[in-house]
C-alpha cells in the first residue's frame, strides 16, 4: 500500500489492486445502457398482468415471476451506478447514472403500483384458494406477508401517485448526501507530527485517536463548527425526511412512523422501546467504563473528543493492508473450511475498494445485488478501527453471499432487522483472535479498550441516537418543527443524560444530529444495538466448538428472507423478541469493563 501524501488521490490514480473490480458487473457503460433499456420490455411485460391476476393461480404465479425478472434487471443496473458514483460523488457523469435510473425506478413504481391493491381486491375465499395451489406454492409466503398489508394499502391510483413521487421525496436526503459528501469542505488540522492535515470524514477518526489532546480537541472544534455554518440546511434537509417518514405512516393508516417502520420485518413496536428501557437499566455501566477511562487518562472530567483515543497509547496499532487482510482471514477460521473458502474470494476477485481518495463516499458498506459480487466501499487509513471495520463489512458481504447461493432471488434479500448480526459476529470473533495472539498485557489493554468502545458506540451510543429518532418523528406526527436550536437543544440534553457526570461536553456536540446519515434511514439505528446483543451470544456460540451450534449460525446465513426475522434469530439461538440479549450484551460489557480496570489501574 502506498504511502499517504497530504492530498488525495483521484480513484484514477489508485493501485488497480486496492479497487473494487466492476468489470464482471458490466464490461462497460455501453453494456449498461443496453440493460437499462432492456428494463423498459420487462415492465411491459409485467403490465401485461394488469387486470387479470384474479383469473387463476398460474396467472398470478406468472405476473409474480415477471416482476420478480424485471428487479433483478433494475436492480442490477442501479448497483453498478451507485458504486461508480460512491467513487466519486463530485463526478456529475457518475452522479447522472444514479440519477437516471432513479427517475426510472420512480417511474416503475408509479406504473406497478396496481399490483398490491389488485392482489388485495381477489375477494378473501378465492385468494385463500389459490394460496392452496400448487402453482403459488413457492410464492405463499410473500403473499401471505402481502395480505398483511391489507389495512395499510391505498388504490391503484393513490398508490401510483405515491410511486410517481418517490423521486421527489428522496430529494432531502439526497440534498444531504451531496452536501455532506461533495460539497461540505473541512478546515485543515495539525496532526500528532505538527503537520497541517485537511480534515476529511474518513480521517476524523484517526485525529480523535490521537494521543495528544490538543490535536483531539482541534479535530473535534474543526469538525462541528464546520456543521455549525450548515445548521439551517441539514434542520431543512432533516426535516424534510421526517415529514416524508410521517406522511407515508398516516396516509397508509399506520399509529405512527415508527410502527410503520417495523411493520415489513414484522417487528413488534416493543421491541424498539425495550431496547431504550433496557440501555437505560444498564447506563450505570457505561459510566463505569467513563470514570476507568478518565482515571486512566488522568483527567478530572472527559470531553467527547476524549473516548475515542485508544488508553494505551503506546500500544497504538498502525497496521497495513495486507496485514488487516491477514488478522480477518485468521480470525474467521472457526466460521470453518467453506466460509474461509468462500471469504478468499473477496480479496482474489477485488471486492473490496480499499482506499480514501478524492470525492468517495465517506464511511464504509457492503453493496451488491444477486448478480454482482457483494462489494465493499472503505476508507482505510491503516488504524485498528479500519481492520474491524473489514471484518464488519465482510460480514455483510458473507451473508449476502450465503444467502443468494441458497435462496432463489424471489427470497434472497435479508431483512435488514438482521443486516448487522452477521458483521458485528464476525467483529467479535477478531477481537477473540488477537486476544489470543498478542498476549503482552498493554496489547490486551489496548483490545479490551477497542472492544469496549465497539459496544458503547454500537449498542449505548446507537440506541441513544434511535431513541433520538424516535423523539423527533414523534414532535414531526405533532406537528412541532424541527429547527436547528430544538435539535440541537434535544440533542445535548440526551447526549448529557447517556454520558454522566463524568463527562463535561463541548457545546459543539449538539451539533452531532447534523453528521449523522443513518437518521435519514427511517429508524435503521437500533439494528446495529439488537444485531450487537445478539451477535455477543452467536460468537459464544461459535467459538465453543460446537458443530450444531455452528450450523445453527451457518442457517442464519443461509436463510434470507424465508421465514419471519425474529424466528430466524430464534433458530440460531437468540430470541430478539425480549430483552434478555441486550441485558445479557450489556452485563458482558460490564466484564470487560472490570477486566479493563484491573488491566490499566
Amino acid at each position: 500500500m502506498p504511502e499517504k501524501s497530504n492530498e488525495l488521490l483521484q480513484h484514477s490514480e489508485l493501485p488497480v489492486e486496492l479497487t473494487w473490480d466492476l468489470i464482471p458487473l458490466y464490461r462497460d457503460l455501453k453494456a449498461w445502457e443496453k440493460d437499462l433499456k432492456d428494463i423498459d420490455p420487462l415492465v411491459a411485460k409485467f403490465m401485461s398482468y394488469k387486470g387479470r391476476l384474479a383469473e387463476s393461480p398460474e396467472v398470478l404465479a406468472e405476473a409474480i415471476t415477471a416482476m420478480d425478472v424485471m428487479e433483478r434487471l433494475a436492480e442490477k443496473v442501479y448497483t453498478y451506478a451507485h458504486l461508480k458514483a460512491d467513487e466519486d460523488t463530485g463526478n456529475s457523469k457518475n452522479s447522472a447514472l444514479v440519477d437516471r435510473i432513479s427517475a426510472k425506478y420512480a417511474r416503475i413504481s408509479g406504473e406497478t403500483a396496481w399490483f398490491d391493491p389488485e392482489v388485495m381486491t381477489i375477494p378473501l375465499e378465492k385468494i385463500n384458494k389459490f394460496l392452496k395451489s400448487k402453482a403459488l406454492k413457492f410464492y405463499k409466503r410473500s403473499l401471505e406477508e402481502l395480505l398483511r398489508e391489507r389495512p395499510h394499502t391505498l388504490s391503484e391510483k393513490e398508490e401510483r401517485i405515491l410511486g410517481l413521487a418517490s423521486d421527489i421525496f428522496s430529494n432531502p436526503h439526497k440534498t444531504f448526501s451531496k452536501l455532506n459528501n461533495a460539497d461540505m469542505k473541512f478546515p485543515r488540522v495539525k496532526n500528532d507530527e505538527g503537520k497541517l492535515i485537511t480534515l476529511t470524514h474518513g480521517n476524523y477518526i484517526e485525529f480523535l485517536e490521537s494521543h495528544d489532546r490538543n490535536v483531539r480537541q482541534s479535530a473535534f472544534k474543526a469538525m462541528f463548527d464546520t456543521y455549525a455554518k450548515y445548521r439551517n440546511t441539514i434542520a431543512s434537509t432533516l426535516d424534510g425526511t421526517i415529514k416524508k417518514h410521517a406522511f407515508y405512516a398516516k396516509i397508509r393508516n399506520y399509529p405512527s412512523a415508527l410502527e410503520a417502520s417495523l411493520f415489513e420485518d414484522n417487528v413488534p413496536a416493543e421491541v424498539y422501546n425495550n431496547l431504550i428501557i433496557a440501555v437505560k437499566t444498564k447506563l450505570p455501566l457505561l459510566h463505569k467504563y467513563l470514570e476507568v477511562r478518565a482515571k486512566a487518562m488522568k483527567l478530572k472530567k472527559l470531553d467527547m473528543y476524549d473516548i475515542y483515543n485508544p488508553l494505551v497509547p503506546e500500544c497504538r496499532v498502525k497496521v497495513t493492508w495486507d496485514q488487516a487482510c491477514h488478522w480477518v482471514r485468521e480470525a474467521l477460521k472457526p466460521l470453518g473450511k467453506e466460509y474461509c473458502e468462500l471469504l478468499e474470494k473477496a480479496f482474489s476477485q477485488r471486492w473490496i475498494d480499499v482506499m480514501e481518495c478524492k470525492g468517495k463516499r465517506s464511511g464504509a458498506y457492503s453493496s451488491g445485488c444477486y448478480d454482482s459480487y457483494p462489494y465493499v466501499l472503505m476508507n482505510f487509513n491503516g488504524t485498528l478501527n479500519d481492520v474491524f471495520t473489514l471484518a464488519h463489512e465482510l460480514g455483510h458481504s458473507m451473508h449476502s453471499l450465503y444467502s443468494n447461493r441458497t435462496q432463489q432471488y424471489h427470497y434472497a434479500d435479508y431483512s435488514i432487522f438482521v443486516a448487522e448480526v452477521a458483521s458485528t459476529t464476525n467483529e467479535l470473533l477478531l477481537h477473540h483472535y488477537l486476544m489470543k495472539q498478542k498476549r503482552d498485557k498493554n496489547v490486551q489493554a489496548y483490545l479490551l479498550c477497542h472492544l469496549a468502545d465497539e459496544i458503547r458506540g454500537t449498542v449505548y451510543r446507537q440506541t441513544m441516537f434511535a431513541e433520538f429518532e424516535k423523539m423527533i418523528h414523534e414532535k414531526s406526527e405533532n406537528s412541532v418543527p424541527l429547527t436547528p436550536d430544538m435539535l440541537s437543544e434535544e440533542y445535548y440534553k440526551l447526549n448529557k443524560e447517556y454520558y454522566g457526570k463524568v463527562v463535561d461536553a463541548d457545546k459543539r456536540v449538539e451539533m452531532e444530529w447534523a453528521r449523522i446519515p443513518h437518521f435519514y434511514y427511517n429508524f435503521y439505528v437500533y439494528k446495529y444495538a439488537t444485531g450487537m446483543s445478539a451477535a455477543v451470544k452467536l460468537s459464544q456460540n461459535i467459538l465453543s466448538g460446537s458443530k450444531e451450534k455452528l450450523e445453527a449460525y451457518l442457517g442464519f446465513l443461509k436463510a434470507g428472507d424465508s421465514k419471519d426475522v425474529l424466528d430466524i434469530m430464534k433458530d440460531a439461538g437468540v430470541d430478539l423478541s425480549r430483552p434478555e440479549p441486550v441485558l445479557d450484551a450489556l452485563d458482558e460489557f460490564g466484564n470487560i469493563v472490570k477486566q479493563l480496570e484491573k488491566a490499566l489501574l
